[in-house]
């Protein structure tokens, strides 16, 4: 997630900011992880993408407000930089939460955040074979860990439905990285703040075909899963992509993005508390070597 919203350079800092900046890394992770219980919290109510247009609507309007209020953000844009940010907004902000979405139908949050996260291997294996990168020895160990892992987790997926949520999920790392890649180059040509801002606002309008059965789903859905669709958009997409934001520009991106690695722990952590519900010993065993696969990648 750090490609997502890099804006500058990190700059130099004090002790006196080290807190600060701790505090806004760690939001952020702790509003990423508890998006995917809140999804699984909400989502046998609302329709996948009905409720992706609600989330990235809200999304949409806070963000609005946030650069209104801010009044730095560049909007002027080259027909090339808004077609990436149409294309990264198709991709991974409306086509990955959809499919997220359908995927937390059938697998729990932990699971599904331990499977999603698997999209900075995917970033690192994409950029060695399309940007000349090349494969290091950690990519390629980290790789066949994390593959290991996976099948591990599938494994365990005896029922249709189950196997179902793993391909999704699978699915949705796969969007989420071919995202985040277009991203990579969007980034030359507009700020990180303006491009999540009009990111939401294009993912938004793609999914308005849908707001008719947004409307009808509403009409009987309880007050708590409309709040939790608020929650969505505001918090985990508006307000932890900016608290990312603020830690991001006063910290090195390579040893910050250690951080989202504690994404999918604290997801099974607040699915266990929140909706009592814990990856099965497939999925902790296969998450974990996950984790580790996409760690060794990173390795320089």
């Amino acid at each position: 997630m750090t490609d997502l919203v890099e804006t500058a350079q990190p700059a130099r800092t004090g002790r006196k900011d080290t807190v600060r900046i701790a505090a806004a890394a760690g939001l952020a992770v702790v509003l990423w992880a508890s998006a995917f219980v809140a999804i699984r919290g909400v989502g046998h109510a609302l329709s996948p993408a009905p409720l992706a247009l609600l989330r990235l609507g809200v999304a949409a309007v806070t963000l609005t407000v946030l650069v209104l209020a801010r009044r730095t953000v560049r909007v002027r844009l080259s027909r090339k930089a808004f077609l990436l940010i149409a294309v990264y907004a198709v991709l991974w902000l409306a086509g990955y939460t959809v499919v997220l979405n359908a995927g937390e139908r059938h697998v729990d949050a932990g699971t599904a955040a331990l499977l999603v996260n698997l999209a900075p291997l995917l970033v690192a294996v994409t950029a060695g074979r399309f940007l000349g990168e090349g494969f290091s020895r950690s990519l390629i160990v980290g790789s066949l860990v994390a593959l290991g892992g996976t099948a591990i987790i599938a494994a365990g997926a005896t029922a249709q439905r189950d196997w179902a949520g793993v391909l999704l999920c699978l699915l949705a790392a796969v969007l989420y990285a071919a995202g985040v890649m277009v991203q990579k180059v969007t980034l030359r040509h507009v700020d990180g703040l303006t491009a999540i801002w009009l990111g939401c606002v294009v993912a938004t309008v793609v999914l308005l075909p849908w707001a008719p059965q947004l409307v009808d789903e509403l009409r009987v859905a309880s007050t708590s899963t409309v709040l939790g669709a608020v929650y969505l958009g505001v918090f985990p997409t508006a307000v932890g992509f900016t608290a990312w934001a603020y830690a991001l520009r006063r910290m090195n991106a390579g040893r910050l993005s250690a951080v989202s690695y504690a994404v999918p722990a604290v997801s099974v952590l607040l699915s266990w508390l929140l909706l009592a519900e814990l990856p099965t010993a497939y999925g902790l065993v296969g998450g974990a070597l996950c984790l580790a696969g996409v760690a060794l990648s990173r390795r320089r």
